[in-house]
């Protein structure tokens, strides 16, 4: 059996043997199981409210040495952040500050701060469609912050 990676978010770090042009260096992919249990890796699709949705072609991954070349990527979602955060021009975001993670094509975190709207009448946060750019060293650092997800 093959030693091939876990489902999740990944950035490339070596193109996709075969597959070059489809899956390059240095991008966003997501790594599946399909229904026939079959590992594939796929680009982004399309993105609403920070988050990538995923969808075809998808390559069936068959390298378990190009699998072990992925760099594996938090899960998109809320955090806290570990410490405070110098942004734009003078900018500060301040530690434990709830943020959402997302990622550009790139597979380069992004961080949307929560905001309250004062003249806004519901108890919600608002998190903007234009994020921060953000290092490694605070990916891996950020806490995740459970927050329920509601279908309606």
């Amino acid at each position: 059996m093959m030693n091939l990676p876990d489902p999740g978010l990944y950035r490339t770090t070596k193109p996709y043997p075969g597959h070059e042009d489809a899956i390059p260096a240095n991008v966003l992919v997501y790594v599946g199981v399909n229904k026939d249990g079959v590992t594939f890796v796929v680009r982004p699709g399309s993105n609403r409210n920070n988050r990538w949705f995923w969808g075809e072609p998808t390559v069936p991954v068959r390298s378990p040495v190009w699998g072990q070349t992925l760099k594996n990527l938090p899960p998109e979602g809320f955090y806290t952040l570990p410490r405070d955060l110098e942004v734009g021009e003078g900018g500060r975001w301040l530690k434990n500050a709830v943020v959402q993670l997302g990622y550009n094509t790139e597979g380069q975190g992004i961080l949307f701060v929560g905001e309250q709207h004062e003249k806004e009448t519901r108890n919600i946060l608002i998190f903007a469609d234009r994020g921060f750019v953000i290092d490694d060293d605070l990916l891996y650092k950020l806490t995740w912050a459970p927050i329920l997800p509601i279908n309606e």
